[in-house]
């Protein structure tokens, strides 16, 4: 269902002809909204900007929804919600479970790609983005309706590995015994000797073949790296709190039976050819081909997407997909689609986005690392932010902090700012739904019962409070289509700071009857719909703070 705002926007345009480009009224004496549609349309039609707003109020009835329309000024139309409409339509947050969210028309399968860590590696700054972002579409796209399914894309093949079980095996190691910090220094020990010793770096090249040609040793080995290093980041998940599972898990390997299935398909319909030796598919738009098959036999960096693509499409018969991954790899994924489309891989019914993001900035602007200058783990961040607060707090504020910026946009972690419960951040919305909580706590304490219905609301506070309320469900089917979180994160504040206002303009224990029932109403509806919109960001609504 669509907010009122949109149903008045969309009434005044199928007169006006152009976006009425409502925006909310500067006071409360001017109504709810206010709109320059006919300060805009009167220049082309050299008219009066009142003669035009006259038209345009004589011609359009919105009287289901709103008092008489004024004209105010040079030519504004004013518009004020009628507060029977306002106090029902919020009311509905009361009783649906779904709190306004509305099914989506068509159910879609989408896979989401995200999270992505390298086995035998620890999670670094960069997977923070990619896991929490890719949550948040989980979870706003399950709300809908929708059918998700995640997958796990771990870096768990390649040459590394050959230098990886080459060191254990040289080393006597038992690989059951490492956790993943060791697992990671080993492959700081292997790589260095991979670098300095030709003997070395000559068998672990052979030890790749024998991984690739199935050798039981050293496949054995190779899965218990991938085991301790998925126990480690099932540990960060778990702090993270969200919803990845080992059934999610889609690592590269997954798809290297499928690569010489799928270039020989490449080749045979024509979508691949042979040039300079290498197999390669040329893509209209893209200055350099995307190699499938090197010279020497090897496969190209972009054959195993396109195989996760077809496996996707073919097998687990996706609607959408969605990748989340960093901004640097927006040509890459321009170019894997290109290709899947030309290949037949990719049908045209089916939509397939790259959710890009920016960088996570230390104070100074760059990249943020260690203070020697390494790749900041994750686990070394999350730690940081607990010293500042108790654990759901701290992962209030790194979550909003990265959720509410622009998903493109790079932002500086500033720590000491996130966990403020104050302005624009995660733990004030926290502190928001844990007031609307103490008021509910206090109303049971007296035995006040919190009706399932808002009749009275006749203060500016409370109209505003209301009719931000009505917007959730709305917003949450914008952020499914956009994949713009900031957007439910900015209306999730508009609603903090609405209830904020309430809060201090609207005594609610202390009033009487119909008002201070209909009052205790908006604060369950609040709460209801702050939990609600809280946990599609995977940040914890408390109960207190």
């Amino acid at each position: 269902m669509s907010s009122i705002p949109t149903l008045l926007s969309s009434a005044v345009e199928a007169i006006a002809g152009v976006d009425p480009e409502l925006r909310p009224a500067t006071k409360p004496q001017f109504g709810h909204f206010q709109s320059n549609v006919a300060l805009r349309l009167a220049k082309a039609e050299g008219k009066p900007p009142r003669e035009v707003a006259a038209r345009i109020v004589d011609t359009l009835d919105v009287s289901a929804w709103c008092e008489p329309l004024e004209i105010a000024g040079p030519g504004f139309i004013n518009f004020r919600i009628k507060s029977d409409v306002l106090a029902a339509e919020a009311s509905n947050q009361l009783t649906d479970p779904a709190v306004g969210v509305l099914p989506a028309d068509e159910p879609q399968r989408v896979v989401i790609d995200y999270s992505g860590a390298n086995v035998a590696k620890q999670m670094h700054v960069g997977h923070l983005r990619s896991t929490v972002i890719g949550d948040c579409f989980n979870r706003v796209l399950t709300a809908l309706g929708h059918t998700v399914i995640p997958q796990n894309h771990l870096g768990d093949w390649g040459t590394q590995f050959g230098m990886l079980v080459e060191q254990i095996l040289e080393e006597e190691l038992d690989a059951t015994t490492l956790d993943l910090i060791k697992a990671e220094e080993l492959y700081r020990r292997a790589n260095e000797h991979f670098k300095e010793d030709p003997a070395f770096a000559d068998k672990a090249r052979k030890r790749v073949v024998a991984l690739q040609s199935g050798d039981e040793q050293t496949l054995a080995i190779w899965r218990q790296l991938i085991a301790l290093s998925v126990a480690g980041f099932n540990g960060v998940y778990a702090r993270l709190g969200v919803k990845l599972t080992d059934d999610d898990l889609a690592g590269e390997s997954t798809y290297n039976d499928d690569l010489a299935v799928v270039a020989a398909e490449l080749e045979e319909n024509g979508t691949a050819v042979i040039d300079d030796g290498a197999l390669c598919v040329f893509v209209e738009g893209f200055n350099s081909p995307m190699i499938i098959r090197k010279t020497d036999g090897g496969y190209g960096y972009g054959i195993t997407d396109l195989a996760a693509v077809r496996h996707r499409v073919r097998d687990l018969k996706a609607d959408r997909m969605i990748y989340v991954v960093g901004t640097e790899q927006t040509y890459h994924f321009n170019q894997v689609f290109a290709v899947c489309r030309k290949a037949g891989y990719l049908p045209d019914d089916v939509v397939a986005e790259h959710a890009g993001y920016g960088l996570i900035l230390g104070a100074d602007g760059k990249r943020l690392r260690t203070r020697d200058g390494g790749t900041m783990k994750l686990i070394n961040l999350l730690d940081a932010a607990e010293e500042k607060a108790s654990p759901p707090i701290a992962l209030a504020a790194i979550k909003y902090a990265d959720l509410s910026s622009g998903l493109q946009k790079d932002y500086i972690f500033d720590i000491d700012r996130m966990v403020k419960a104050q302005g624009n951040t995660g733990p004030y919305l926290q502190y928001a739904h844990a007031r609307c909580s103490q008021v509910l706590r206090k109303a049971e304490a007296e035995q006040l019962a919190v009706p399932t219905e808002i009749t009275v609301i006749d203060e500016p506070a409370e109209q505003t409070l209301a009719l931000t309320l009505t917007k959730y469900g709305e917003t949450v089917a914008d952020v499914a289509e956009t994949l713009q979180p900031h957007r439910l994160c900015g209306y999730l504040y508009d609603l903090a700071v609405a209830y904020t206002d309430f809060y201090e303009n609207c005594p609610v224990l202390k009033a009487e009857g119909d008002v201070r029932a209909s009052r205790l109403a908006l604060c369950r509806a609040t709460q209801r719909v702050l939990a609600a919109g809280l946990d599609l960001l995977g940040i914890e609504a408390l109960e207190r703070m």
